[in-house]
């Protein structure tokens, strides 16, 4: 069932942030606008001879922080997605305002990210530079790209093989946040363009699907006949208006998944059979036939689910990579230069 969390700010980025444990996280929202893939510059032996126990200390990071929170998986994977859709997978939106600059975290599309998913590369940052042959050689970047991968395993997700190598990036500003990130009432043919100018495809793009923007359309304003959307179960939003009325403050943040909020499963498709998709942009992939199909078959298979959600996934972790001049290796993932 459906619920809403506190969230306890621990990097003091919203402190007012409410979020949810979610997950049957195939999750994700969805576009990207930013280079095209940089694969050959990313391989999985990238820290062999100067950290290669990076993978086992993230690992452990990890871990410990899921221990004193799971809203760690979410947070951690929504965190991942909003990097890569903006200036590519370069931690800029680990970046904090200071002075005349707002940096990315600071828009208003992602004030929605709970303080635990930057906590969550804050801490596994500091235990990887605790190893003295580590210090200062991983990038925070690369540290996102393991923690999502060990979140998704450790919530009962694939474990995957992560390709390491990325800078971080050199600049963090809100109005690069700017048509970027996808709007809760787009069609599958705007969720297709976004992420074809990226490389990915529909398959890809349903695969990491689910993921939390605005909805309070759906179940007070849709249209001047219906003010609920009629493509939602009604029970389900019902429930929704008793957990977001009206007004209500926009970092809120609910279960993608009512059914298995905790697990990485193939759930999320099989509500979306229900009706029980919560934005526009996720009940749209059921009712438009041209991607129903493929909701259909994951819903009956998590096998093949999980496999195309690896693809998809390693191939958002190739967008926009920094290498060379475009990028260095920060020693605060918070400042820009450090």
């Amino acid at each position: 069932m459906a619920r809403r969390v506190l969230h306890h700010n621990t990097s003091n980025h919203h402190p007012n942030n409410v979020t949810s444990p979610l997950l049957s996280l195939s999750l994700a929202l969805l576009c990207l606008l930013s280079a095209p893939a940089a694969s050959a510059q990313l391989t999985r032996t990238h820290y062999a001879g100067v950290c290669p126990n990076v993978e086992g200390i993230v690992r452990g990071a990890v871990q410990k922080k899921i221990q004193q929170t799971f809203v760690t998986i979410p947070a951690t994977i929504r965190l991942f997605f909003h990097d890569c859709f903006v200036q590519g997978c370069d931690a800029s939106v680990m970046v904090a305002s200071a002075g005349s600059n707002r940096a990315e975290k600071d828009h208003p599309d992602n004030l929605s990210l709970a303080g635990d998913g930057f906590d969550t590369v804050i801490k596994a940052k500091q235990a990887v530079d605790a190893v003295a042959g580590c210090r200062n050689k991983v990038s925070c970047a690369d540290i996102l790209a393991l923690a999502t991968r060990d979140v998704i395993a450790l919530s009962g997700g694939p474990s995957y093989p992560v390709e390491l190598g990325r800078l971080d990036g050199l600049s963090s500003t809100a109005g690069s946040v700017n048509g970027r990130l996808p709007q809760p009432n787009f069609s599958l043919a705007q969720l297709n363009s976004l992420f074809a100018a990226n490389g990915l495809s529909q398959s890809d793009m349903i695969a990491l699907s689910g993921n939390l923007i605005k909805f309070a359309n759906r179940i007070y304003n849709f249209s001047r006949g219906n003010p609920v959307d009629p493509t939602l179960n009604r029970a389900y939003a019902t429930q929704l208006q008793q957990m977001c009325p009206r007004n209500v403050d926009p970092r809120i943040a609910i279960n993608m998944d009512p059914i298995t909020p905790n697990t990485f499963d193939n759930t999320y498709f099989k509500n979306l059979q229900q009706g029980k998709g919560l934005f526009t942009s996720d009940q749209i992939l059921y009712t438009d036939l041209k991607s129903r199909p493929t909701v259909d078959a994951w819903a009956g298979n998590s096998v093949a689910f999980q496999q195309a959600f690896i693809t998809a996934i390693t191939k958002l972790g190739r967008v926009g990579v920094k290498t060379g001049r475009g990028g260095n290796i920060r020693t605060d993932c918070g400042v820009l230069g450090r």
